[in-house]
C-alpha cells in the first residue's frame, strides 16, 4: 500500500479551484492548457500551479502543457470525489437547512442522508430527501445511512458534546460551522468554517487594505 499523500489546506483549496476551472475548459471543448494560461484565468502564479500539481505527480507535457480531461479526472480522484460521500447535518436550523439545499443541488459527489437536532418539533421532518433524527439517535442514524462526513451547525455551547457524539458514532470528517474551535482527536479531520471570523477579517481589511506587491 502506498503512503498517504500529505498536502496543506491551502494546496487542497487550490486543487478545488483548479478542478472547477478544468471542468469548465473541458465543457468548452478545450483539450490542453498551459500553466501560464491557467494562471491568467485563476490569478494564481504559474509557478504555484506547477508546484501544486507536481506535488501529486508528473502531469505536464513539455511544449504542450496539461491535457485537460486526464488532469481533471486525476484531481477529481485526488479530492476523493470519485465516490459518493454521505453527510449528516447536526443542527437543523436556518444554516443547516441552507447547507443541505446547497449540497443537494451543487455536487453529485455529496449527498445529505440525515439531519440531527434536539428540537422535538423537527424530529421526523424532511431535510431535502433525508429525515431529521433526535441527537440521542445519532449513532443509529449514522450506521443506517452509512454517513461518513458531518456538518456541525449548532451553538457553541452544544458543539463539544455534539462533536464527541459524532466521533463516537464513527464519523471521521467534520465541517464545523459552530463558532468554537473543536479539540484535536486522533484520526478525526475537522475543517473550521467560522462565518463570523471571515466577516470580521473582511471588516478589518476594509479598514486596513493590503497593498498589492510590486515584485
Amino acid at each position: 500500500m502506498s503512503a498517504p499523500l500529505a498536502a496543506s489546506s491551502a494546496t487542497l483549496n487550490r486543487l478545488s479551484i483548479y478542478l472547477r476551472c478544468l471542468r469548465e475548459l473541458e465543457a468548452d471543448g478545450r483539450s490542453t492548457i498551459s500553466s501560464r494560461k491557467l494562471s491568467e484565468r485563476l490569478h494564481i502564479s504559474s509557478a504555484q500551479i506547477r508546484k501544486d500539481l507536481a506535488h501529486f505527480g508528473d502531469f505536464g507535457i513539455r511544449g504542450v502543457g496539461y491535457e485537460i480531461a486526464p488532469l481533471a479526472d486525476r484531481v477529481h480522484r485526488l479530492l476523493g470525489l470519485d465516490r459518493k460521500h454521505r453527510i449528516v447535518i447536526v443542527g437543523v436550523g436556518n444554516l443547516g437547512r441552507a447547507l443541505a439545499g446547497y449540497v443537494g443541488s451543487n455536487d453529485e459527489s455529496f449527498v445529505v442522508v440525515a439531519g440531527v437536532d434536539i428540537d422535538p418539533a423537527k424530529i421526523g421532518k424532511r431535510l431535502g430527501t433525508a429525515v431529521v433524527h433526535h441527537i440521542d439517535d445519532l449513532e443509529t442514524a449514522v450506521r443506517e445511512t452509512g454517513a461518513d462526513l458531518a456538518v456541525l451547525t449548532v451553538p457553541a455551547a452544544s458543539a463539544g458534546d455534539c462533536y464527541q457524539a459524532l466521533v463516537d458514532a464513527g464519523i471521521r470528517g467534520v465541517l464545523n460551522f459552530s463558532p468554537v474551535r473543536l479539540p484535536d482527536i486522533p484520526d478525526v479531520n475537522v475543517k473550521n468554517a467560522d462565518l463570523r471570523t471571515q466577516l470580521e477579517e473582511a471588516s478589518f481589511l476594509l479598514q486596513h487594505p493590503v497593498q498589492p506587491s510590486k515584485g
